[in-house]
């Protein structure tokens, strides 16, 4: 039972973070949430793929805010966004290789 419970967690949670995302681009705010969703687009990602690299980004700024008990970092998130589609991380990682 617990693992259906947390497939269904993390059901609902990609599906609110995604609709944040489909948010943010109505609104274009932020504006480099369009701009990313542009430059992604032209390079070849699917509408799909890019909202969820996009939504990758805001659970990674969503968990570090709730951690480190601080406010939503927009310029590091949105520095986050136009490092798409590298991964807040991955450049740490491929440096340690």
């Amino acid at each position: 039972m617990t693992d259906q419970n947390d497939r269904d967690d993390e059901a609902f949670a990609e599906a609110t973070l995604t609709q944040a995302i489909e948010n943010q681009l109505e609104t274009g705010n932020p504006p480099a949430a369009q701009a990313v969703f542009n430059k992604l687009t032209l390079v070849g990602y699917a509408r799909e793929e890019i909202l969820q690299l996009m939504a990758l980004v805001l659970a990674h700024e969503i968990d570090a805010m709730l951690e480190a008990d601080r406010p939503f970092d927009s310029a590091w998130y949105e520095q986050a966004l136009r490092a798409l589609p590298e991964l807040p991380g991955e450049a740490a990682e491929s440096d340690d290789a």
